[in-house]
């Protein structure tokens, strides 16, 4: 079994808790009040900043002989540059308050995220940071084609209010294979074991993230 395959399998048990958190359920099927939909703007914002920081600081910590890895960061740092600016973008397109989102703080399941990617970086093995990869992108490639636009209508939302999911369907259908052969290559155990772990503690914080926010119901009951 090739290691993409592998860390797919290895990760299966947090996946489909990820995908069992009922507001996902409710967004796959379309289900997303305007309230709930910004809300997971704010929070992605509130990573999705921290992207390019973070794989400049992988690749400044990754060994000369992953030189490999590196010329890949490095894409990725020239393909994800301001796509925080899109999220801000579209929360302003759905009447919300941009400013206030930029200026505010992350739900704990976010910040407990990137403070330990920031840690894994810095104290562990650089190469886990690919755990948080396979997550992130794995889940906005099922939000954005298999929600988006069902979510469009149901809150007849203009075009320009999912610029961020959108962009990351084609966007990540891409990034995913090309993040099969970067995956592929790996060849130390640690590393693998590196990526697999990460993997299992975002799809876990990332979980959590989603169980925070409004789902339908609840902000039906709430205008009751």
């Amino acid at each position: 079994m090739n290691f993409f395959d592998e860390l797919q399998t290895a990760t299966h048990n947090e996946r489909d808790a990820l995908f069992s958190v009922p507001v996902i359920r409710d967004a796959l099927a379309g289900r997303v009040s305007l309230d709930g939909y910004i809300a997971f703007l704010t929070q992605a914002y509130y990573h999705v900043r921290h992207t390019v920081p973070l794989m400049m600081a992988c690749g400044a910590r990754l060994p000369r002989e992953m030189e490999w890895l590196r010329k890949a960061v490095c894409e990725y740092i020239d393909e994800e540059y301001g796509h925080e600016q899109w999220i801000l973008n579209d929360i302003a397109a759905c009447g919300g308050d941009a400013e206030a989102v930029r200026l505010g703080q992350p739900s704990q399941a976010i910040e407990l995220m990137v403070s330990y990617l920031y840690d894994t970086i810095a104290r562990g093995n650089p190469v886990g940071l690919f755990g948080m990869v396979n997550v992130l992108e794995g889940t906005s490639i099922a939000l954005a084609t298999q929600a988006a636009g069902t979510i469009q209508q149901t809150l007849a939302l203009p075009k320009e209010a999912f610029s961020y999911l959108f962009s990351h369907g084609s966007l990540d259908i891409g990034h995913m294979q090309h993040y099969r052969n970067l995956m592929n290559q790996l060849e130390r155990d640690e590393d693998k074991a590196a990526v697999i772990h990460v993997s299992q503690v975002v799809y876990r914080l990332y979980a959590d993230m989603f169980r925070g926010l409004p789902r339908v119901s609840e902000v039906q009951h709430a205008l009751a």
